[in-house]
């Protein structure tokens, strides 16, 4: 397998995967060992499904909530707020393939199941229905419960269940987490037959996992009002200032005395503010003095002051927020606030410093998460495209031949260059 958490290639045979599974489990279950084919992510879901003595032989899920107590626990959780995104995205696709669309919070108990109604029918004899419990230590190897044990996007093929009464159905799943805080809140999740094996299930439910997580931040945006300053600097040689309901769109030496003065709220004096501007050292204090003179007619003294230099009310910019994502765990909101390097083209000193560590603080957040989606869409950005780190990344979750072709052409290119 060149993908670990897909269980079935395209192009191989379903029934014969099902037969090896089979043996592989039966040995499992007799005598405790786990022989290949059998991927290592569901080889330690057995384990660990075995230690927290599940049965493979049990029959069905325990119902935890139910009628009251499940509608209000619903209707207060997180995900109740993206559940039309998910009907959305994946209400047609589970009706025309028989298939379940499924959603479970960080315990794994399912909130919602919904979609073709004699699938759900059978679903419903082993307890795949609202308000049972599927977490991994109690119903085994199962995408829903594996993907919230691991916090990881899951497949899970047909034998690769640990309960016998499971291994008809495919399942495929991602986490969903809360954008401000990085905290997991739960997983959307695919089930029905063997269709599912397909990679494109595991890549289509991640897909909505991350646009469920975008739904969230917008949900979670603060309402702008009259008073909101904003600053957007990511991806821009001229940053843009949201103040008073009125959009400024600013010159490239304001842009950067703006990034630093909000970076730096208690102010900055006019020597420190001209060592963080400028590489010659031959500026004059002058030349400083007439930009913030011209910055101050821009925005009015009621928000540039003097003696230090600061700014007379918080600005909320938008690498801010990456990085506050960043802290919080929060890698895919994280990722998709990042509009792209902090002012590209800017050479203050202070300004590069930034922009350099906030965009080392993202690489590193990606090749640890080992998302392939995020993966793939820092190195097909324009500031990813020669990124050998990531692609080596890409390569060991994603090795397909584009990728690997990608990565033996920058290895050549670093070659050539020593």
């Amino acid at each position: 397998m060149t993908e670990p958490w897909v269980a079935l290639e395209a192009g191989a045979d379903p029934a014969e995967r099902v037969r090896v599974l089979r043996r592989a489990h039966e040995r499992f279950t007799e005598a405790g060992t786990v022989t290949r084919p059998v991927r290592s992510v569901v080889a330690d879901s057995w384990r660990r499904s075995a230690r927290a003595r599940v049965s493979p032989e049990d029959t069905g899920a325990a119902v935890e909530l139910t009628d009251g107590d499940l509608g209000s626990y619903r209707s207060e959780h997180p995900l109740a707020g993206v559940m039309p995104l998910f009907r959305e995205l994946m209400g047609t696709f589970a009706m025309d393939g028989e298939h379940l669309l499924a959603v479970c919070d960080a315990h794994g108990r399912l909130l919602w199941v919904e979609g073709h109604s004699a699938t759900r029918q059978q679903a419903g004899r082993m307890n795949f229905v609202p308000g049972a419990r599927w977490a991994e230590s109690a119903m085994g190897t199962n995408a829903p419960g594996t993907a919230v044990a691991l916090d990881r996007p899951v497949q899970v093929f047909a034998a690769e269940h640990f309960i016998r009464r499971v291994q008809p159905w495919t399942c495929a799943a991602a986490p969903v987490h809360d954008p401000r805080t990085g905290r997991l809140l739960g997983a959307v999740d695919i089930t029905g037959g063997d269709g599912l094996a397909h990679p494109h299930s595991l890549a289509f439910v991640q897909a909505v996992a991350r646009a469920a997580e975008s739904q969230l931040a917008l949900l979670a945006a603060p309402v702008e009002s009259k008073d909101t300053v904003g600053l957007t600097a990511l991806g821009r040689d001229e940053a843009l200032l949201l103040t008073g309901g009125r959009k400024v769109r600013l010159s490239r030496r304001h842009s950067e005395i703006l990034v630093l003065l909000a970076r730096h709220p208690e102010g900055l004096t006019g020597d420190e503010l001209q060592c963080a501007l400028y590489e010659d050292e031959t500026v004059t204090p002058v030349t400083l003095r007439a930009e913030l003179a011209r910055l101050r007619r821009l925005l009015g003294p009621e928000l540039l002051r003097s003696r230090p230099y600061r700014l007379a009310v918080p600005v909320e910019s938008d690498v801010d927020a990456v990085e506050r994502r960043l802290g919080s765990g929060a890698v895919t909101a994280a990722a998709a606030a990042y509009a792209g390097p902090l002012l590209p083209a800017s050479q203050a000193p202070a300004v590069a410093r930034l922009r350099r560590r906030l965009a080392d603080q993202l690489r590193a957040a990606l090749i640890a998460r080992r998302d392939p989606d995020l993966l793939a869409d820092w190195v097909h950005a324009p500031w990813g495209e020669e990124d050998l780190a990531v692609w080596r990344a890409l390569a060991q979750v994603r090795a397909t031949p584009p990728v690997l072709a990608r990565l033996r052409e920058l290895d050549a290119e670093l070659a050539d260059a020593r």
